[in-house]
Formats: structure tokens, C-alpha cells, sequence
């Protein structure tokens, strides 16, 4: 099996779980406070990690890839306070792929700078994802200040993303584990940080199992989205991981029932149309 390939299947393997992962990390979010919830969900991904790490015996790494793991990690917790946040107000169709096409276009545009220019189809990938967000913060009804708020939260979330998936990809070490837990550790840390400023409290863990879950599978999605970036190009394992907003979106509609417009389906569409542009 050629590298391409694999990159293929992480890749995908990765937006798959990041999906099902930002989905419960919003219902989480609805009964705590979404700083509470990306607390448990790092916590939850740096037990993992540490445990993997410790048992695997990988090496640590050194230097400044403890620099870009770290910033990968407290850049990535904001995104996810920002996604979780718009997610449980009952608008992924907005908030999902906002954040997936702009998270895609970071990496795209580092990437050009280090490994060359985009192909026409990467260019063609941008004008439909510029539509397709334009479309979807467009919901049924009345556009309200509201929807107009998430919209750029969303795009900030997205901003976070995309300077994770630079950052995560820079550590040159072999080993798998080792970094994805300095990157938890730094996102765990920047949770406490942020519940000591609000003088929020760290909730309880077993009464919030669906934050945990949100943890581990947020996780899982670094493990092959890392693996996806050593086997192909970065911003190709980048816009594949990115089309995890495609599982987040359908779960909100088939079991909370949230609406979704014709043109935000249009939309929503045009953003996976792009995604697959930009990795042609």
C-alpha cells in the first residue's frame, strides 16, 4: 500500500471520529459550561496519551518540537471552546463547516509557502468553499444577530484549527504518542488557566460522560490526523480531517432534529465539495 493511500485513510479516518467527537462535545456543552467541558475533554485525551506513550516506550521529543507541540495544543483548546460553544446553541449547520473550511485554508496556505503552490483544482476548492460558507450562514428565516455572532465564532474556531494542524505537523520525532501528550498537556493546562479566571470549577467526570467521550475520540482524531500528515502532503491530510463536520452535522440532524435549511444544505455541500477539491 503506497503512502498516498495510507494518508488517504487516515485522513479520513480521523474526520470520521472528529466528527462523532465535536457532536458530543456540544451536548456536553448544553449542561456545562464549554470551558468545563474542553477541561475534561483534555484531561480525558492526556491520561490516554500519557498511557500509550508510557507503554509504547516512545521517545520523547526535544527541543522545539516541544515549542510547536505546546502551541498546537493551547491554540487547539481555544478552537474547540469556540465549536463546542456554537454547536450547543443547536447550529452545527453553521458552525461545523464554517470552521472546517476556514481550519482547511491555514494549512492550505502555509503549505503552499513550504511544499509549493496549490493546483488549479486547490484554487477552485477555495472559490466553492467561499460560497459554500456564504450559503451556510444563511439559515432558514430571519437572519438574526445570533447567527451572525456564530458565524464568526465559528471562523475563529476554524483559525485555531487550522494553526493546530501547522503546528502538530512541524514535530519531526518518529514517535506518535509522545508529542499528542505534550500537546494535551498544554491544552489541559490552558483549562486551568482559563477555569481559574472565571473561577469555574473542574466538574465532576463521571457525571459528564460525554465530555470524556468527547476527549478520547477528539484524541483518536489527532492519533490518525499525525498519521495522515507523515504519509502525504500536509494540507491534504488536513482538508481530509476537515470533513469531520459532515458527521457532526448529520448526527445534529438525525438525533436532535435540528433544521436544516435548503440553501445551508446547499451549502454544507459545496464546503465537502471543496474539501475534496483542495486535496486533488
Amino acid at each position: 500500500m503506497n503512502n498516498n493511500l495510507l494518508g488517504l485513510i487516515f485522513g479520513l479516518a480521523s474526520a470520521l471520529i472528529w466528527g462523532g467527537g465535536d457532536f458530543s462535545g456540544g451536548m456536553a456543552a448544553r449542561r456545562i459550561h464549554t470551558i468545563q467541558v474542553m477541561a475534561l475533554t483534555s484531561f480525558a485525551g492526556l491520561a490516554a496519551m500519557l498511557s500509550l506513550a508510557l507503554l509504547t516506550r516512545e521517545s520523547w521529543p526535544r527541543g522545539v518540537d516541544y515549542a510547536w507541540a505546546g502551541a498546537a495544543g493551547a491554540i487547539g483548546a481555544i478552537g474547540i471552546i469556540a465549536l463546542f460553544y456554537g454547536l450547543s446553541r443547536r447550529a452545527a449547520a453553521i458552525v461545523a463547516p464554517t470552521s472546517a473550511v476556514v481550519g482547511t485554508a491555514v494549512p492550505v496556505v502555509v503549505s503552499a509557502f513550504i511544499e509549493g503552490l496549490p493546483g488549479p483544482a486547490q484554487v477552485a476548492g477555495f472559490v466553492v468553499a467561499g460560497v459554500g460558507i456564504w450559503l451556510v450562514s444563511r439559515p432558514p428565516g430571519e437572519i438574526t444577530h445570533e447567527m451572525r455572532r456564530l458565524f464568526w465564532l465559528a471562523a475563529g474556531s476554524g483559525l485555531c484549527f487550522g494553526t493546530f494542524f501547522v503546528c502538530i505537523a512541524q514535530v519531526q520525532v518518529d514517535s506518535l504518542f509522545a508529542p499528542l501528550t505534550i500537546s494535551k498537556a498544554s491544552a489541559s493546562l490552558t483549562a486551568l488557566l482559563l477555569l481559574g479566571l472565571l473561577r469555574l470549577p473542574l466538574p465532576a467526570a463521571r457525571r459528564n460522560p460525554l465530555a470524556l467521550l468527547a476527549g478520547l475520540m477528539d484524541t483518536g482524531g489527532n492519533v490518525f490526523y499525525l498519521l495522515a500528515a507523515r504519509y502525504t502532503r500536509m494540507d491534504i491530510a488536513a482538508v481530509l480531517a476537515s470533513m469531520g463536520p459532515a458527521i457532526t452535522v448529520l448526527l445534529s440532524a438525525l438525533i436532535l432534529r435540528e433544521k436544516v435549511g435548503r440553501l445551508q444544505g446547499v451549502g454544507v455541500g459545496l464546503c465537502i465539495a471543496a474539501t475534496v477539491l483542495l486535496a486533488i
